[in-house]
């Protein structure tokens, strides 16, 4: 059940709506998101080490937490280049995201919030500057393209360890998966 992560970005962009448009306003303020960085990653961590569990796990080993908040601002600043305009290398490198943070343990409880920090954090750093609703859009919508793929993780990585565990068909996994979502 693995996912391909290049048609993964293709679908995700398709169904929010990322154009070209999108990317050329992302890809023309990348110096502002460089500049912006570093800020918003002191927001994210600092909501996240509010929660007991999450800040355990940010600080279950030596140095980790200085090592996520340094990969933050290489994300934060990908998001507005797309590193090779958002084709495999971005996909490669998102899907590489959501399976380190499946790996670490950061589960979507986590993740969702943290993201609407970012997307709340960043669309009042983007007011105060002057920056344009056209940009705010297109970072939202990029943003929801990156925390889609660590969701996905969650489902891939979950959905595999059954299968390879139980030796069911998918067919036979998503079919108790529906029968049991039904009967909640």
């Amino acid at each position: 059940m693995a996912i391909e992560p290049r048609a993964f970005l293709t679908t995700m962009e398709t169904r929010i709506g990322l154009t070209a448009e999108d990317k050329k306003v992302m890809q023309a303020n990348a110096d502002w998101g460089t500049a912006v960085a570093e800020e918003m990653a002191d927001h994210f961590y600092a909501f996240l080490g509010r929660d007991e569990e999450m800040n355990g796990i940010l600080n279950a080993t030596e140095g980790r937490v200085h090592r996520l908040h340094a990969t933050f601002i290489d994300w934060f600043n990908q998001m507005f280049t797309g590193m090779d305009n958002w084709g495999d290398d971005y996909a490669k490198c998102r899907w590489h995201i959501g399976l380190i943070h499946v790996k670490i343990g950061i589960g979507p409880q986590h993740v969702v919030p943290a993201m609407a920090v970012v997307v709340d954090k960043v669309g009042r750093k983007l007011k105060a500057d002057g920056k344009s609703d056209e940009l705010k859009d297109a970072l939202a919508k990029v943003c929801m393209i990156d925390l889609a793929f660590i969701e996905q993780a969650y489902v891939e990585v979950s959905s595999s360890a059954v299968l390879r565990e139980t030796g069911w068909s998918a067919a036979l996994f998503r079919r108790l998966i529906a029968t049991g979502a039904a009967s909640m």
